[in-house]
């Protein structure tokens, strides 16, 4: 029979699906990530405070004009 079924083709499915990637035990976010914190310039040193609805890589330090980072 399975002889047969190996000739006819049938039976060689192939696998798939399973359980997608999971997000690990922080929901995926990263650390640091809120609504507190400040806004460094990784050239300078200045500091301002996380404007919550706004990234820290899209402010421009107004001492060196360097993009910030997030502390």
């Amino acid at each position: 029979m399975f002889d047969r079924l190996f000739r006819d083709g049938r039976g060689q499915g192939r696998g798939g699906g399973g359980q997608g990637k999971g997000r690990g035990m922080g929901g995926g976010t990263k650390p640091g990530a809120g609504p507190s914190g400040n806004c460094v310039c990784p050239k300078c040193g200045y500091k301002a405070e996380h404007i919550v609805s706004e990234r820290c890589i899209d402010q421009v330090c107004p001492k060196c004009g360097t993009k910030m980072v997030r502390e």
